[in-house]
């Protein structure tokens, strides 16, 4: 059957044919770097499989179009939540090994910058940095020789006399009819003899005699470390402020080094102003005691009570507490005059001593700085809650130059 043209047909439609492209071989698409191909792949030789136009030789930068993205599922973010979790405790558990390291740092830290206005008053007189600095190391290292010298030998005397005399301080006790009546209830006077006779304590704190050693060993290379850290963070503090601030975007390089110097000259204030506190404390015992007629104690005493009013919120009730009991056991009238002393020099100190030394210092409400002593020193010790106050009154003073302002201005 033969098919007719239709009317204004000339002639018959001609079969559609696909265009061909010549094959070029290395010619890339210049959107997409696909090489042109034939519509229809051709068969070889034998006319079994099919001929690929890349050749490796001529198109060694073509790696072919990319392929579509990964799906970002759940077990996608999944997988990297879990790593990230697993990096953070790795990090943690770093930081927890080396604690004790970073602890000496702190440490060494806060010593230099309660250091470092010493030295900045060296030089406000016309000294140099550098001899302002080794002024201010001289001048430390000669007190603490001083100290080695001549207080411990008295301290070391005195510590001996007191352990001597606890046989009869604690006879005295026992003749003390309100404690023979709680020992004949509670036999706690037998309790207290069979524990010092078994050496249980001692176990207990240092781990026996090699325990005792290895702890002053230990004391003594800290001391060390600190010493030598202090040193190196005094001489190149102006540096190291540099290269934090040199941190910030330049923007705000400017309000973050004042806050920064601002911050830096509360902690050297504190750290300053705490040991003028202690050294107050430590002295007023001293003349205290020898006034009583305790004098033969009265260094050793004055020492233990200046190391412990460092100490925020315990130390200076602690080292109370110890004189008062040392006082008392030598004689009533004694004990009861260092008992109404102690409340007397308290109030003195925490509201004239203490806010006069500190009033240049850190401005922080009396809560947060129960709070922060507490924190502090259940996280790192002793160590802590000294660090404690300093750290909270940086804190606030970050939130008030930056953080409420930003919230006024919303």
């Amino acid at each position: 059957m033969t098919d007719t043209a239709g009317p204004g047909d000339d002639a018959a439609p001609e079969e559609h044919v696909p265009e061909r492209r010549e094959e070029t071989p290395g010619r890339a698409d210049a959107p997409t770097g696909r090489v042109e191909v034939d519509a229809e792949p051709e068969p070889d030789e034998g006319g079994d499989s099919v001929q690929f136009l890349h050749d490796p030789e001529h198109q060694a930068d073509d790696v072919g179009e990319p392929g579509r993205p990964l799906g970002r599922g759940p077990f996608m973010w999944g997988l990297f939540g879990g790593l990230g979790a697993l990096v953070a405790i790795w990090i943690a558990l770093m930081v927890v090994s080396i604690r004790g390291v970073l602890v000496l740092v702190v440490v060494a830290l806060f010593l230099a910058v309660g250091l470092n206005p010493a030295v900045e008053l060296l030089m406000r007189r016309g000294l140099r940095r550098p001899w302002a600095v080794l002024c201010v190391i001289l001048s430390v290292l000669l007190v603490v020789a001083g100290f080695l010298v001549i207080l411990v030998p008295i301290i070391s005397h005195q510590v001996t006399a007191i352990g001597d005399n606890l046989p009869g301080w604690f006879d005295k006790l026992q003749k003390n009819d309100q404690v023979r009546r709680l020992d004949d209830k509670y036999d706690l006077t037998s309790k207290v003899e069979d524990y010092v006779k078994s050496g249980a304590w001692a176990q207990k704190a240092f781990g026996g005699a090699v325990g005792v050693g290895l702890a002053i060993l230990g004391a003594v290379l800290n001391a060390f470390v600190v010493v030598v850290l202090t040193l190196y963070f005094l001489a190149s503090l102006p540096s190291m402020k540099r290269a934090a601030y040199s941190l910030a975007p330049a923007s705000r390089r400017e309000r973050v080094s004042l806050l920064g110097d601002r911050i830096l000259r509360n902690i050297g204030g504190y750290v300053s102003g705490a040991f003028v506190v202690a050294m107050c404390a430590g002295i007023s015992t001293l003349v205290f005691l020898f006034i009583v007629g305790l004098g033969s104690y009265a260094v050793a005493l004055a020492m233990v009570v200046a190391l412990l009013d460092v100490i925020p919120m315990i130390g200076a009730t602690i080292g109370a507490v110890i004189v008062c009991a040392i006082a008392f056991a030598t004689d009533i009238k004694t004990g009861v005059v260092a008992v109404i002393f102690y409340i007397a020099y308290q109030q003195v100190e925490n509201y004239l001593i203490y806010p006069k030394v500190m009033s240049r210092s850190v401005e922080i409400p009396g809560a947060l700085t129960v709070i922060a002593a507490l924190v502090g020193g259940t996280l790192l010790g002793v160590v802590g809650a000294l660090l404690a106050i300093p750290t909270a009154a940086s804190i606030l003073l970050l939130v008030r130059e930056v953080f409420l302002p930003r919230q006024e201005a919303r």
